[in-house]
């Protein structure tokens, strides 16, 4: 039901801290796949509306076990329901994409796993008022957001947030730990280097995107010891996208935050569902929602390629000795970045530029899918899911190599050679 009640600043900062965060021993995990949909025997066509709302039909009918939804572009997004086995998970998961690839292929349509469109122009396919609205708040910084909405995928990996107290599964350890991360798994896995046929300049054009966007909505909340207080400031220090209007087109306001909209109440109080909206606009690289949602991989290509970042993120936070060895490497790292939030400073740029091409990158990135590969059958994984991690620790990681280089190669002529 909505919540209309109006909402002081006292209580925002509580109920940011309440809903963001749900603490406890991690035990659970998920999984968001987003997909580009095209034509199977013509991708670089945009596919007609009348095509797309035909295929969301059919795939609402469908007995998936995840959720289903899509992107303003006519991205489909399976969301998995939380999982406290990697295993299960994995076989869920598999198994819905098992029925949504033969739907849409009597359609004539198929779902490719790439981190930016390669092919097509963004084109917004939902019409509702909140991308409408979030196109013209974008618009204003230039194409970025547009092309972020329309034309951009990536595999979510969602943890719990950790339990009260230190130690490698405590709050704090993982919020940070999320953070200083998250280049090396930008490098390892990106998957985005063309535009429309032609080379961007960047391994994950996705990460470059999130990077010139929206200062105010994309980068990380600024380090502390609290994550809750840290998150609590960012939401309210945040600029608001839209003051929402049932009955006609959204205002999108000029530079207010939502900490003014409070304390002016104007042009109207500001209520908890807006806070609640307010929140669900805001796409740091490491998002809670009440557990930890990371945003910083791209889609990755064929049926099985997401396997690998779920398996090796999830080896890296949620057993306590990958845990603690992963740690100690990356934020020695992470700290010769300067004090710039991610994804602006040098790190991550250098991640979504050159990927493991950068050696200090490539380095770090050895030892957490080494360490992830001892973890995995401490968590039960089965042998299939190590062996893909393995297979593709061989195959890139060990060599210096992204999902990128393989696309760049045909375009460019040249294969990437460390």
């Amino acid at each position: 039901m909505p919540d209309n009640q109006a909402i002081n600043e006292a209580e925002t900062e509580a109920r940011i801290r309440g809903i963001c965060f749900k603490t406890g021993p991690p035990r659970r995990f998920g999984v968001e796949l987003e997909w580009l949909v095209h034509d199977v025997h013509h991708p670089a066509h945009p596919v007609e509306t009348a095509r797309l709302e035909a295929a969301v039909t059919a795939l609402r009918e469908l007995p998936l076990r995840s959720n289903l939804t899509f992107e303003p572009g006519g991205q489909l997004e399976l969301s998995s329901l939380p999982a406290d086995s990697l295993t299960a998970l994995v076989e869920s998961a598999a198994a819905d994409l098992a029925l949504v690839r033969p739907l849409l292929a009597r359609l004539g349509l198929g779902i490719a796993g790439h981190g930016h469109d390669p092919w097509r122009p963004p084109r917004r396919f939902l019409t509702t008022p909140r991308y409408a609205t979030m196109e013209s708040y974008f618009d204003r910084r230039g194409p970025a957001g547009r092309s972020m909405m329309c034309n951009t995928a990536s595999v979510q990996v969602c943890l719990d947030a950790g339990h009260d107290g230190p130690g490698p599964l405590g709050i704090g350890r993982r919020w940070q730990l999320a953070h200083l991360l998250g280049a090396v798994l930008t490098a390892a896995f990106a998957n985005s280097p063309l535009r429309q046929g032609a080379p961007t300049g960047y391994r994950s054009t996705r990460q470059a995107l999130w990077t010139a966007m929206d200062p105010g909505r994309t980068l990380a909340p600024p380090a502390g010891p609290d994550p809750r207080a840290a998150w609590a400031g960012y939401v309210l220090d945040a600029p608001v996208m839209a003051i929402r209007d049932g009955e006609g087109a959204w205002a999108v306001p000029y530079g207010l935050t939502f900490r003014d909209w409070i304390r002016t109440g104007a042009p109207r109080p500001p209520t908890r569902d807006d806070l609640d909206y307010h929140i669900s606009t805001l796409f740091p690289p490491v998002r809670p929602r009440g557990h930890l949602e990371l945003r910083m991989i791209d889609a990755q290509r064929g049926d099985e390629g997401w396997i690998v970042p779920l398996a090796v993120t999830v080896a890296l936070f949620d057993d306590p000795e990958a845990t603690e060895t992963v740690y100690r490497v990356v934020k020695p790292l992470a700290e010769t970045a300067g004090p710039e939030p991610a994804p602006a400073n040098p790190l991550w740029r250098s991640a979504a530029r050159h990927a493991l091409a950068d050696p200090e990158l490539r380095a770090v990135a050895i030892v957490c899918f080494t360490t992830a590969l001892e973890a995995l059958p401490r968590l039960g994984a089965s042998p299939a899911i190590t062996s893909a991690v393995a297979a593709f620790t061989d195959r890139y990681v060990a060599r210096g190599r992204c999902p990128a280089d393989d696309l760049l190669t045909p375009v460019t002529g040249k294969e990437y050679r460390p």
